[in-house]
Parts: structure tokens; sequence; C-alpha cells
């Protein structure tokens, strides 16, 4: 079988640049899920199937709904690459040698580049030390979209749907005593004109706090029935 990847869109003039970059392998079936953006997404090709949101549910339920869509085709694992450019399609092949079964591979971006923000390096350290404290396990990119999932992940009990998804289910899949694999991967940061975010600094960072305390709360759970045993 093609290794299926899974696009989450919400409003990206770029997602049929992305597309067209993975067509070029002839090794992908793609899966792009728009997210209810404003102009509805249609791409004509036999390997690219798309799924519609009626409205905007959040990234985290895109990539679910990609997982579903995955796992009727026939497959147990699946790769998300966003639809902003950041991600290479040539660095595909370095997530996919890394999965073993029922594993989470991480694309740990190269963060050297002149064009990534302050803000998006301080967001990776942030998030890295509470994951860490939260999974007993040190990653390198934490916040990276950049992975391997498999499509088992349907079956964990992630509350979030948003950006925070993609901390939550790392930590569940954990809690499961499931690998997280971390690969160092090469990326693409556009000039600050060409950059699109739908990340809320107010919102998202507020979803992204009560997150860690919930999770910090369940790993002191966790490790004081271990104790207690």
């Amino acid at each position: 079988m093609k290794t299926c990847i899974v696009i989450p869109v919400y409003n990206s003039p770029y997602i049929c640049e992305v597309v067209e970059d993975l067509l070029k392998y002839d090794e992908y079936q793609i899966i792009v899920v728009d997210d209810g953006s404003d102009i509805r997404v249609e791409i004509n090709h036999p390997d690219v199937k798309v799924e519609t949101h009626p409205v905007n549910m959040g990234k985290g339920e895109a990539i679910l709904t990609g997982a579903k869509r995955a796992k009727a085709l026939g497959y147990k694992s699946f790769v998300t690459i966003d639809a902003d450019k950041q991600h290479l399609s040539s660095e595909i092949s370095k997530l996919i040698d890394a999965y073993t079964e029922e594993s989470i591979v991480i694309g740990n971006r190269n963060f050297e580049h002149s064009n990534v923000p302050i803000s998006s390096k301080f967001g990776r350290i942030f998030s890295n030390f509470w994951v860490t404290l939260e999974t007993f396990q040190k990653l390198g990119d934490t916040q990276s979209g950049f992975r391997v999932y498999p499509v088992s992940i349907l079956n964990l009990n992630v509350k979030n749907r948003r950006f925070d998804f993609e901390i939550e289910v790392l930590v569940l899949h954990a809690y499961k005593k499931r690998k997280l694999i971390d690969v160092k991967v090469e990326c693409y940061y556009p000039p600050y004109a060409e950059r699109i975010s739908h990340f809320d600094q107010v919102k998202d960072n507020i979803r992204l706090s009560l997150l860690h305390t919930k999770l910090i709360i369940q790993r002191f759970i966790l490790l004081r029935g271990f104790l207690w045993c």
C-alpha cells in the first residue's frame, strides 16, 4: 500500500502546492481534511481523498477525521503534514523509517533558521519542559505537527480538539506505555509576510496551560498509585 498522508487544512492558500509536491513522489495516498475553510477545498486526483467539516472544529478533530478515513482505507498508521508549506515532503521517509508498531514519531524541526520567530522557539521550550514532566520522556519538538500516528489513537480518550490535541495525544499515548520517537528533520519557515497561523496567542495559550495543569495532576495520581502498589 502507498503511505497514507493526512493534511488538516483551514484557510490555507498553499494547500494545492503542498498536495502537488506530495504527488510528485507517486507513493502517497493523501487525505485532505478541510476543517470548515471559507472557500471549500476541492482537489480532483485518484490519490487524493477530501473530507470536509461543515464548520471549523479544530485541528485535532481534523486529524481524527483523517485517522478514521485512513483506517477505513485499511491503513494502520498515517503521516500528518501541515498545509502551510513548513514541512518538507522529502523528509517524510525519515519518519516512516523510524516508525515501529503503535509508536508516534515526531519530526523534530531544525530551528536554526533566521526566519523562525522567537515566540515559536520559546513555545517549543515551554512545551517540551511540561511534556517531559508528564511523560518522563525527553522530546525535542512536542509542538511539531509533522508526525506518524498509529490509527489506534482513535481509541485514546483525548478530550481536546484544537492545537492542544497534539500535546494531549502524546501524553495519553505515553500513559499506555507506547513509544514516542523523536526524529530530526529539516523544515521551511517562510518570510513573515508569507506566514500563516491560526494559533490564538490568548485563547490557545490558556487552553494549553489548563491542559498541562490537568496532565500534571493525572501524572501525580498515576505515580502515587504506582508507589502504593
